[in-house]
Parts: C-alpha cells; sequence; structure tokens
C-alpha cells in the first residue's frame, strides 16, 4: 500500500502530514500529486469527499519551500467558487505549511479590501480567492498575476454552475503561458471538457471514481411527500421533517438540511428552534462573519443542525456528519452527488434522506439517472408523518379562522328578471328592507314608510316660496309691486326713489 513518504513529498511537508493524523494517502492524492511535483498539468476527477484538497496543496507547497515572493505578485494561485471552501482551503494550507516559511493571502468578499491589499503587499506565495474578487483587486491595480507559477482550478463544475466561467477564462489569460495547472472537479460536463481542452497542457487525467457516483458508505432514501392540501404544504413538509429526525434516533448526532431557496432555509431554522431543535442556517446572504461563525461552530459540535443552501454543499470539510436532509429536491442532479458527500466522508458511514413531492418527480428521475440507481422509498413513514401533521397544524402555523359566510336565498330567475324589469323606485335600501320583510303589509302602507321625511318637507317647502315674475327686474333682483325687496326698513332713501323722481331731481 502506498504511504505519504513514498510520493516524494518534502520532509517538513510530510511532517506535517504526520501530526495532522494521515499516514495513508487517498487514491485520487496518490494519482494526482506525482505528476503535480513533476511539473505536469493535472486533470483530477474524483466524487466530493475523496481528499482532493490535499492533492493540490501537499505538491504546492513542496514545490514553492524554495523561494521568495514580491510584492503584490503572488507565485501560486488557487480559485475557489464560493467563500466557505476557500477558506477551508487556507486552513488546510497553515496545517500543511507549519514547518514551511510561506505566507498566503485569502481574497475573498465579505472582508475589508484594505486588509486584503496589506496582505498582498507584503508578498505572497500562495493567493486563495474567489473569482469576482480577485478580479476586483486586479483592476483596482493592486495585484499582478505575471508572477503565477501554480495554478489551481478546485470545484470546476461548481464554477459552471455559478456563472464563472468568464471569469475563470480572463484570469487564465492574464497568467504566464508557461504555468502548471492543476483542475479538479467532481463532474465534467461539456464546457469544463472544453475550458480543459483549451487552458491544459497534456495533463495527466486522473479519475479515480465513475463520474457522478455517490459512496458507497452512504445509506441513501426518499420520501415520497403528498399535502393533504395546498395551504398546508409548508406545515406538513416541516412537520415530516422534524418526525424524520426524530425516527433516526440516537444516530443522527448531528446533520446538514439543504433547501433549495435562501427563504425557506430561514423558515426551516426558525421551525426547528421553535420545536427545541438546534439550529442555525447557513446561506450567501449572510454576513461573511456570521457564516464562519456558524461553521465553525457546526465543526466544533455545538451546533447539531445546519440548515444551508447549496452553498454548503461543494468541497466543505466537516468531520463526521452523521445525515443529510433533502428537504428539497435539488434541481440539478449533480447537486445531489455534493450535497450527500458531505456525509460518509474518510471512510465512515453516512445517512441521506431526501423529501419528494409530486412535483419534483421528474428532478428525482434525472438524480437516478445521473447516479444510475434508483434510490429506496420510505413513502409509509410519509404517509403517518402528514396524518400527524394535520392533526397538529394549528400548532405552529395553522391557517386563519374562516369567517362565516353571508348566505343569501335567491329567487327564482324568472321572478328576478319580472323585480329588475320593474323601474326603480326612489327610496333608498332601508325602506325596501322593510318592505321586504312585511309579506302582508297593504302597498299603500309600504308606500308611505318608504317615503323620506326630508324629500317630503322639500316639497313642501317649495309650494309655499312665491313664483318669480319677469316684473322682478334683472336677474329677479328686483322689486315686488313697485317697491325694492331684500334691503329692509334701512335702505337708502335714493334707492326708494322711482327712476322717474330720480330723473328729474
Amino acid at each position: 500500500m502506498t504511504k505519504f513518504s513514498d510520493l516524494n513529498l518534502d520532509p517538513k511537508v510530510l511532517k506535517a502530514v504526520a501530526d495532522s493524523g494521515y499516514e495513508t494517502p487517498t487514491p485520487i492524492q496518490a494519482g494526482a500529486i506525482p505528476p503535480a511535483l513533476e511539473g505536469r498539468d493535472v486533470l483530477g476527477i474524483a466524487q466530493t469527499g475523496t481528499g482532493k484538497t490535499a492533492s493540490f496543496t501537499l505538491p504546492m507547497i513542496s514545490m514553492l519551500a524554495r523561494g521568495r515572493a514580491r510584492a503584490r505578485m503572488p507565485r501560486s494561485l488557487v480559485l475557489c467558487p464560493t467563500r466557505e471552501l476557500a477558506a477551508q482551503v487556507a486552513e488546510n494550507f497553515d496545517a500543511y505549511a507549519k514547518y514551511v516559511k510561506l505566507n498566503k493571502a485569502l481574497l475573498i468578499g465579505g472582508v475589508s479590501f484594505k486588509e486584503q491589499e496589506a496582505v498582498i503587499n507584503r508578498g505572497a506565495d500562495v493567493l486563495i480567492a474567489t473569482p469576482g474578487r480577485l478580479l476586483d483587486h486586479f483592476e483596482r491595480g493592486k495585484l499582478l498575476l505575471t508572477g503565477v507559477q501554480i495554478m489551481v482550478v478546485d470545484e470546476a463544475d461548481r464554477m459552471l454552475d455559478m456563472g464563472f466561467i468568464p471569469d475563470i477564462e480572463r484570469i487564465f489569460s492574464l497568467t504566464p503561458f508557461t504555468r502548471q495547472t492543476l483542475f479538479f472537479s467532481a463532474t465534467m460536463a461539456p464546457e469544463i471538457e472544453r475550458i480543459t481542452n483549451t487552458f491544459l497542457s497534456n495533463p495527466e487525467r486522473v479519475e479515480v471514481a465513475r463520474q457522478a457516483t455517490t459512496s458507497e458508505n452512504i445509506t441513501q432514501s426518499v420520501v415520497i411527500f403528498q399535502a393533504s392540501r395546498k395551504d398546508r404544504e409548508g406545515t406538513e413538509k416541516r412537520k415530516l421533517l422534524r418526525d424524520l429526525i426524530a425516527a433516526e434516533g440516537d444516530a443522527c448526532k448531528n446533520a446538514i438540511i439543504f433547501c433549495n431557496r435562501k427563504m425557506d432555509v430561514d423558515t426551516v431554522m426558525k421551525s426547528m428552534k421553535k420545536y427545541g431543535l438546534d439550529a442555525a442556517a447557513i446561506h450567501g446572504d449572510l454576513e461573511q462573519s456570521q457564516r464562519m461563525k456558524t461553521l465553525a461552530g457546526f465543526r466544533d459540535g455545538s451546533l447539531r443542525f445546519l440548515v444551508a443552501s447549496d452553498v454548503a454543499a461543494r468541497g466543505l470539510d466537516i468531520p463526521d456528519v452523521s445525515h443529510v436532509f433533502n428537504y428539497d429536491v435539488p434541481s440539478h442532479a449533480e447537486d445531489y452527488v455534493h450535497r450527500i458527500g458531505r456525509t460518509g466522508r474518510a471512510g465512515k458511514k453516512g445517512t441521506a434522506i431526501m423529501i419528494c413531492s409530486p412535483r419534483d418527480a421528474r428532478n428525482l428521475d434525472d438524480i437516478e439517472a445521473l447516479v444510475k440507481t434508483q434510490i429506496p422509498r420510505i413513502g409509509e413513514t410519509a404517509a403517518e408523518a402528514v396524518v400527524e401533521a394535520k392533526a397538529e397544524a394549528p400548532a405552529e402555523d395553522a391557517p386563519k379562522a374562516e369567517k362565516p359566510k353571508r348566505t343569501r336565498t335567491r329567487k327564482p330567475r324568472g321572478e328576478k328578471a319580472a323585480q329588475d324589469s320593474k323601474p326603480k323606485a326612489d327610496a333608498p335600501k332601508e325602506a325596501e328592507v322593510v318592505a321586504e320583510t312585511a309579506p302582508e303589509a297593504p302597498k299603500a302602507e309600504v308606500e308611505v314608510k318608504a317615503e323620506p321625511t326630508r324629500a317630503k318637507d322639500a316639497r313642501e317647502d317649495k309650494a309655499e316660496k312665491p313664483a318669480r315674475t319677469r316684473e322682478s327686474g334683472r336677474g329677479g333682483r328686483g322689486s315686488d309691486n313697485g317697491k325694492p325687496v331684500g334691503l329692509g326698513e334701512d335702505m337708502p332713501t335714493f334707492i326708494a326713489k322711482s327712476f322717474e323722481e330720480r330723473m328729474d331731481s
């Protein structure tokens, strides 16, 4: 059996590996490290959890042990799709390079530019970065990539899913043509194949497992879920998740619950905490410091359940994860392989359970076609959980009590049409109600009740006013019987005179 001592690694690196407790390399490590130490390009294809990170960090440290980096010109570059994966690579680098004097810089979002620039200006032998933040520093003129000797692309298929391929191609063009490239991925999509053919020179292809395969150490199952009612689907699905966790008992030491949407991540986390389950959320909208704190708590065992989006599905090395629950069926079949790869790592046993609703049937078929196996169904458990969820639905987020609907007796169509054809009375609705509720009242009596008093008084007032005559003068403001009206006894004398009297005077 091959040992690390047989791989021609630097003695100081071997000492650090021994301190970490490793003696025997994994298949991907045994296949990738020797050609990498020879300076050849390497194309590594292996399922998640097989030790790909050490496959490039160990030869990098051995080759970079001699030499010194210049300011703003890193000697090597490692590209990662997510901040968490980049931070994990940095941790592995620190562990394996503790006996070697090498400087590293971590360029990820959520951290101050000034702090990162200060590290770059001191000179970085190893630069670990996400593509977006790396290009931000380059466009600011704070970074030069012309001194890169070794370039590593980790989780290339995840880069493709996240839309980083144009950025990767641009970064390749900024590095020297003579660089050494180490390219690692769990799957090989056609676009990934095109990039490898373009930027890798006669690479050593190391494929230790069939593409898109799941570990044999993972027990997989799927629960067929059917909600009793559409508006109760969320409540019953969360109830089913809690029942599945309870059914695992003490075997479920800790677990990662994957959701497709960030909104569902927060909802499921709050629901679990409400029912006494120690859970925290992690997704891309959270602050980087909070995400790292949550991951640290899950790693050290102080946090039992991690509710996550696919930001935690790739490359994160979290030891001793006993269970993975897929609250949602992933829309991309490859994501299923990466999600359940968080458990059953390093030869340990793991359990993966997925909840599938009828609308997810097509995605489930794609997953089974990719992994080339049928995932066992446990529909009976789901049916029992749904029945219990119906009884306990009001406990979490029960629908509001429905108000009693107003009932109205409908008249026959012919009678209604006849009534609509009659001219509507001027009486208000109150009068109509009185008329309808008095079945034997005489018609005349109904009409009296229907006549409003205000309208009656208005007609009487109108009848008492004297009719205006044309002799009243211009605009109706003349005199009545030769005498002016409207000014009273205080009217001036000259106004009271007639037209003829004013002319004579």
